[in-house]
């Protein structure tokens, strides 16, 4: 058996490609995911790794769903903090709700999500953190201050994770994907995505789920212990950040 991956929303979108790609690569895979049943059981039906439900915005749910995981497989030695949500609106126009529950799942359910595990990687002198960010806590994106904001914190979380875990054989690390084709882009209006996003980005295209799990399995390896506090990003060359 491999070393223990948990992967946050790790069962549809992104998280479920670096789910599968961590498993490809000889990892034992626990997704965690916030509501949609249906989709669990279907991803774990196909795949095989084992899926858990709870909201990465609270903390003692949080706790209790990865003490389950490490009761089930084992200690958790590489975590991904995949989990996250959009809830657009223009600055002027955005609510009190709009603002907080996005606070809660994209920057306080990393903490949510690695405070659980850090004791046991720093007793056991290794630990892998990956933080799924974004190019829009990069560069920021009009409509999205509350997303923005979230995804520009993970990137000093993990900044300041590393300073503290190096020494004890802890790396982390940020992915910042740009415009990747899954099931939430592709389901914006394809004049939209071929006139307004698609022009943005040199490449010509949107990425794959699959690249950045790529990302995320070179991160996680054992030999990359010395790449730690770094940002990732993967965007066709849209932004340099």
């Amino acid at each position: 058996m491999g070393r223990v991956a948990l992967v946050t929303g790790g069962s549809r979108g992104i998280g479920a490609a670096i789910s599968k790609g961590l498993q490809a690569a000889g990892y034992t895979v626990a997704a965690s995911y916030a509501g949609n049943d249906e989709a669990a059981a279907a991803f774990t039906a196909e795949t095989g790794i084992k899926t858990y439900k709870w909201d990465v915005g609270n903390y003692e749910a949080s706790a209790a769903g990865i003490a389950q995981v490490e009761a089930d497989l084992g200690p958790v030695e590489v975590v991904v903090a995949n989990a996250g949500i959009t809830w657009d609106g223009f600055f002027h126009k955005m609510t009190p709700e709009q603002w907080q529950k996005v606070i809660d799942t994209n920057l306080t359910g990393v903490f949510n999500t690695v405070r659980p595990v850090w004791p046991g990687m720093r007793d056991r002198g290794f630990g892998r953190v990956i933080v799924i960010s974004s190019v829009n806590g990069q560069k920021g994106q009009a409509g999205q201050v509350n997303y923005a904001a979230t995804k520009a914190g993970d990137i000093g979380i993990v900044r300041s994770l590393a300073q503290e875990g190096a020494g004890k054989g802890i790396t982390a690390n940020a992915v910042c994907p740009g415009y990747i084709g899954t099931e939430m882009v592709r389901a914006i209006p394809e004049k939209v995505l071929n006139e307004k996003i698609i022009p943005q980005i040199p490449a010509g295209r949107l990425g794959e789920p699959e690249e950045i799990a790529r990302c995320v399995v070179f991160l996680a390896a054992d030999d990359a212990g010395f790449i730690n506090g770094s940002t990732v990003s993967a965007n066709g060359a849209q932004f340099f950040g």
